[in-house]
C-alpha cells in the first residue's frame, strides 16, 4: 500500500509543478491554488508512505516521478524541446527508480 501512496504522491508532485509553471510566479490565482493544494497533498502522501518505506527510497522515487512526469508534461503540453540529452537523462532517472525499487 505504501508504494501505491508513494506513486500517487509523485503524480501530485507533477500536478503542483505544472500548476506552478502556469501560475507565472504566483501571479495567477487558480494555478497558484492548485499549486499549493497539490503540494499539501503530495507532501502528505509522501509522509504517509515513509511510515513503512525507507527515507532514501521514498524520497528518490517521489522526486523521480516528479522529475520525469514534469519532463513529460513539459514536452507534451508546453511543447518544450525534446533533445537526445534530455531523453537520456529522463531514461537514466527511470533506470534509477527501477533499481531502487528492486533493491528495496
Amino acid at each position: 500500500m505504501a508504494w501505491i501512496i508513494l506513486v500517487i504522491a509523485g503524480l501530485f508532485e507533477v500536478v503542483w509543478a505544472s500548476a506552478m509553471k502556469q501560475s507565472h510566479g504566483f501571479s495567477r490565482l487558480w494555478p497558484s491554488v492548485v499549486t499549493l493544494g497539490g503540494m499539501i497533498i503530495s507532501f502528505g502522501l509522501l509522509s504517509w508512505s515513509m511510515r513503512s518505506l525507507p527515507l532514501g527510497t521514498a524520497y528518490m522515487v517521489w522526486t523521480g516521478i516528479g522529475a520525469v512526469g514534469a519532463f513529460l508534461v513539459g514536452v507534451a503540453v508546453l511543447h518544450e524541446p525534446v533533445t537526445a540529452a534530455r531523453v537520456i537523462a529522463a531514461l537514466l532517472i527511470v533506470a534509477g527508480l527501477i533499481l531502487m525499487k528492486v533493491s528495496s
